[in-house]
């Protein structure tokens, strides 16, 4: 069986010393130093002198931007860089809250209580509260719910969607502030 091909991504290659197929270079020196526009060979061969690496920088560029230094010390900086920029990241999720018209006070606290640990996580709360029945008669109730959790999380989130029908369910979304 065949496989389908790499699974893994394809990172961006940096060239470096001969890898580089420019026949000139901007070249710029370990201590950051501009040396100018310099044939490929001897911009190799400075490196070679001082027991560094021709890394191109920016292989767009014309002529490309090459630096002096040590290749494994710039693969592990570029490296740190992207798991700094990923740990940044934050995915927000929307978690959702089901509750039924008829709740109890208690299990509506609790419900409560749930919904703040999201908040205060970052993430959103959808909440949906279930008609069943012939429960949707009595569509006013549904409303004053939506209105009593509107006001125990007013400090803790933002209203992002305010409640609407949506068939026999009234849903409405809160953010963390």
């Amino acid at each position: 069986m065949r496989s389908i091909g790499p699974t893994k991504e394809v990172k961006e290659q940096v060239n470096c010393n001969e890898k580089i197929r420019a026949r000139e270079v901007r070249l710029i020196d370990e201590e950051g130093k501009q040396l100018g526009i310099v044939p490929t060979f001897e911009a190799l061969k400075l490196a070679r002198e001082r027991e560094l690496d021709l890394v191109e920088i920016s292989p767009k560029a014309v002529p490309p931007v090459c630096k002096i230094m040590d290749f494994g010390k710039f693969k592990y900086q570029l490296a740190k860089k992207a798991h700094e920029a990923k740990k940044k990241q934050t995915v927000i999720q929307v978690k959702e809250m089901k509750l039924g018209l008829k709740i109890e006070e208690h299990d509506l606290q609790v419900k409560v209580k749930h919904m703040r640990e999201f908040l205060e996580d970052g993430d959103k709360v959808k909440v949906t509260i279930m008609f069943r029945g012939r429960e949707i008669l009595h569509k006013n109730m549904g409303e004053a719910l939506a209105l009593k959790i509107i006001e125990v999380l007013k400090g803790i989130g933002t209203l992002e969607q305010k409640p609407k029908f949506d068939g026999r369910n009234i849903i409405m979304i809160f953010a963390p502030v």
